[in-house]
Parts: C-alpha cells; structure tokens; sequence
C-alpha cells in the first residue's frame, strides 16, 4: 500500500522485502510451514464486487471511499504487487497466485494447497526424511579478546556520584516525556556477568520516570508456552510501543551466551542466530526506535568478592544461588562467548557499550549518560 500510495520509494519496498525474507527465513529453519497466497481478480470483476457490497445495506458500511480510489488506481495497484510477489517469492516460503473469480475455485484451490503443503511435512516426519536443513554459518574463528580492552579501574567518588546521578535522572525523566510526545519507543538491553550490577543500574536508570511509561521485562529460562514459538516470539511481543521505554534485563542474547555454553542449543543454531539477532534488531530500528545494549563487564575477582558479599549479608543473601558458583566455573568458556556475540553483533544501528562495571558507582553513571546520549541523538 505504501508503494500504491507513494509513501514509500523503491528502495523503501526493497528493504522491507529484504526484512520479510529475513524473518519468515528466520521461521522456516526453525522449522514453520509457510503458505502465503495471492487472491487475484480483475478490474472489471473488483468493480462488479464493490458495486454488490454497497447495494447491501446490511454490509454496506464495509466499503470506503479509500476503496473506490483504490479501484480507480488498479494497474497500479497491479504494478506494486507484483513488485512484492517478485521481492517476496522464495524457496523457504513460496507464493501461491490464486484466480479468484470463481469462489468456489478460489476456495478449493486454497484448501487443497494447504493440505498438500502440511501432507507433503507430514509424510516426511513419518519417513523419518529431514526436511531440508539451512545451509551451517560458518563462523570466523579468529580468536577475539574484546573485553582485554575494557579499562576496569574507572572510579567515582560518592561525591560526584551523587551529583551526577541526581543530574542524569533529571535528564533522563525529562527525554522520556520527549520521547513519548514524539511516539519514538525505546529498548535498552542489559547483559552483564552474574553480579555486575545490573539490577542496581536498572533501578538508578528507572527511579524518576513515570512508571506508566516504561516497563523492565526480566528474562529467563522460557517457559512451556514459549518453548512451543520460535525463540525470538517472547522478545518481540514485549517490545514497546511508540512512545513508551522497554528495559530488558538479560535478553534474547541467552541464545549465543548461556544456551551456547549450556550446550542447550546445537551448535548450528547459535552460529545461525547472530543473523537472525542482527535483522530483527535491524528491523526494529528501522521502525524509528532507539536501541541502546550494555554488557557490565566485570573481572573475575570482583565477581568473587560480590558473591561472598551476598552470602555474608542477610538480605542479599536471595540473590546468590548454586547457579551462579557453578556458572562461574564456566567462566573462561562464557569470556569465548561474550567475545565472539559482541564481535558478531556489534552493527552499526545497534553497537554494543562495554561499561567497565568493577565499579558500581561510575557504572550507573555510565549507562545513564549512554541511554540520555541516544536519545538526545534520536530527537
């Protein structure tokens, strides 16, 4: 419609089609049966339809006066679909074209494709053929040391600390009311080691915001109903509407971190998934969104230091569990990993910001400053 109405240009139409390429190859690796049909009728046959549902009084309030103009542009119409057709028509999800003159015809078509599509699925589960499988993404294997880099010995004082947190969250409240009188949404991701602070920098970030305008979606092992959708479904239902801010703490990154480590996912499905990551986070800048991902980085010694910190004191003593000691034995097979998702998904519309989280104080200082910095870059 965009194409029909010149809203978009040609380049606009490439690049979603690329998007929905993207996505529904996204569902077909994992495993979907995609059918898409295109009901198609003539000019003369589209006039004769409209013409029946406005002498109808009873359905009469269906049709527009945007209808008839559409009519009225019908070859044009004809031009942008096919455009659409020949940018969408791939091997993982094919379009079926339907002449849809007869309804009957249009009906059994459309029935006997669908049973078609899922037999031929069925019969090849029950000859126990594997489907064809996506072509493995070969990774480089470079060995990659980002995180070496990352200076751990940055301080602030209390002092400062104070000062610059209470300016930061007066800055931070006041663009999120720009940001909603704009409709721009926001997600901010949070990933970081077992301790490195993010529940704390999540709640500096959040204290002076209006809750109604921002939501913290906690992330962890997915449960039954989500296990049965692809593993990107959760994310997307949770992101945020024009507007509004969503902060993710931990994120759709579990897929290349902890399930990679875990052995939970096969291999080619983690490699596989640093695209797959890379286009729906493209897709949602490209919906006009600020995307701003951390990693708290901390050293191993900090990380021990915390845990015991947690075990001697009463209250935070809830937030140490055996998990956390038995993932810090894996610690030098999660450093590969954090290495290898931040090489691989540092993009140009959503860079990584490694914040150097030894110390809690000019972490939280950091990220505010970050996420104040990206949106006043989007306004």
């Amino acid at each position: 419609m965009d194409l029909l109405d010149k809203s978009a240009t040609k380049a606009d139409s490439s690049r979603r089609c690329a998007e929905v390429n993207a996505f529904e190859r996204e569902l077909a690796n994992d495993g979907t049966v995609i059918i898409k049909f295109f009901l198609h009728i003539s000019k003369k046959e589209q006039k004769k339809r409209l013409k029946g549902v406005t002498d109808e009084s009873a359905i009469a309030w269906r049709l527009t006066k945007p209808d008839w103009n559409r009519h009225k542009r019908y070859n044009r119409f004809v031009d942008a679909a096919e455009s659409v057709l020949s940018g969408t028509d791939t091997t993982w999800a094919r379009w079926t074209i339907v002449e849809a003159h007869d309804r009957r015809y249009t009906r059994a078509k459309v029935f006997r494709t669908i049973c078609e599509a899922l037999e031929r699925r069925l019969a090849e589960e029950r000859a126990g053929t594997k489907r064809r499988q996506p072509a493995p993404v070969e990774l480089d294997e470079v060995p990659r040391r980002v995180l070496d880099g990352v200076d751990l010995s940055l301080e602030l004082s209390r002092e400062d600390y104070e000062r610059k947190l209470e300016k930061g969250q007066i800055r931070i409240r006041n663009l999120s009311r720009k940001v909603y009188s704009k409709g721009i949404p926001v997600v901010i991701v949070y990933e970081g080691w077992d301790a490195s602070g993010k529940g704390g920098n999540i709640r500096r970030l959040t204290r002076g915001l209006d809750p109604r305008g921002y939501e913290v979606v906690p992330v962890g092992a997915p449960n039954d109903i989500e296990k049965q959708h692809h593993y990107l479904w959760r994310f997307w239902k949770e992101m945020p509407p024009a507007g509004h801010i969503a902060i993710f703490d931990r994120s759709w990154y579990g897929r290349v971190l902890v399930e990679r480590v875990e052995g939970i996912t096969p291999a080619a499905e983690w490699k596989r998934a640093y695209g797959e990551i890379n286009a729906m986070e493209e897709q949602f800048v490209n919906f006009g969104a600020v995307l701003v991902k951390f990693w708290l980085h901390i050293d191993k010694d900090e990380q021990l230091r915390r845990f015991e910190e947690r075990e001697k004191t009463p209250y935070k003593r809830w937030k140490i569990t055996d998990e956390d000691w038995r993932n810090r034995e894996k610690w030098d097979q999660y450093l590969t990993a954090v290495n290898d998702m931040v090489c691989h998904t540092n993009t140009r519309h959503a860079p990584w910001t490694i914040v150097g989280s030894n110390c809690k104080l000019f972490a939280r200082i950091r990220a505010l400053d970050t996420v104040a910095e990206a949106i006043e870059s989007a306004l």
